[in-house]
């Protein structure tokens, strides 16, 4: 898939790996990741795609390494013991929500399957200025010296309290400590309609729920992002 704008266009790469252990698949690998061009702005392009290309090389050392000595292992056990051994599963997704405006911000998924009744997701972030290639700070669309943190903290609790009338077990009992603990700075990306921050997996909700996210929109927040 390519997308384009008038400054960036975005080619979706894929790559998939199988990897064996005595003739039987343990783990399977695969990435979907994003392919900057910039127009006019060769040092940025360079910046990012080598950014990207760190995260998903170490995705790769990760699984090729640990998880598939672990999932070696799994399966010499359940091969031993008579019971089925499940392959693993490595997947790293990314999305381009929004680049425009002088901005790209991308997120990726890094799900895991281990075994077990089901896998582990974890949400990633950045955010870059496509002049550049810095990556920026959630705190940079805010005044310097406010308390931004209070400010979307309190935004979330609202929304996560409008949730919970329509369904009382979205999140933990003690939603409002967790919201305030497991808030991460890093943990953030821009839409087309506003900011939105996200939560982990367990860390404010069930694993029903999924990754916790909370859009705040740009007329809320009184700014909309433009170039530096």
């Amino acid at each position: 898939m390519i997308w384009n704008n008038s400054q960036a266009t975005v080619l979706m790469r894929e790559t998939k790996r199988e990897f064996r252990y005595q003739n039987t698949v343990v783990l399977t690998l695969s990435m979907k990741y994003p392919e900057i061009s910039l127009r006019n702005s060769p040092i940025a392009e360079t910046r990012i795609n080598a950014r990207i290309h760190s995260q998903t090389t170490r995705f790769t050392r990760y699984a090729s390494n640990t998880l598939y000595r672990q999932a070696v292992r799994d399966y010499k056990n359940a091969l031993s013991q008579g019971y089925p051994f499940r392959p693993y599963e490595a997947i790293l997704n990314y999305q381009v929500p929004y680049y425009e405006n002088c901005y790209l911000s991308a997120y990726r998924d890094q799900y895991e399957y281990t075994g077990g009744a089901h896998g582990s997701t974890i949400r990633l972030s950045d955010t870059w200025n496509l002049k550049t290639g810095a990556r920026i700070p959630l705190s940079r669309f805010f005044p310097r010296g406010s308390s931004y943190r209070k400010f979307l903290i309190d935004q979330i609790v609202k929304q996560v309290e409008h949730n919970m009338h329509q369904n009382p077990d979205i999140y933990f009992a003690d939603y409002k400590t967790r919201i305030y603990k497991y808030f991460d700075p890093e943990s953030y990306y821009l839409t087309p309609s506003g900011l939105c921050i996200y939560y982990q997996q367990y860390t404010i909700a069930p694993y029903a729920t999924g990754i916790a996210l909370f859009l705040i929109s740009y007329r809320t927040l009184q700014w909309y992002p433009s170039c530096i």
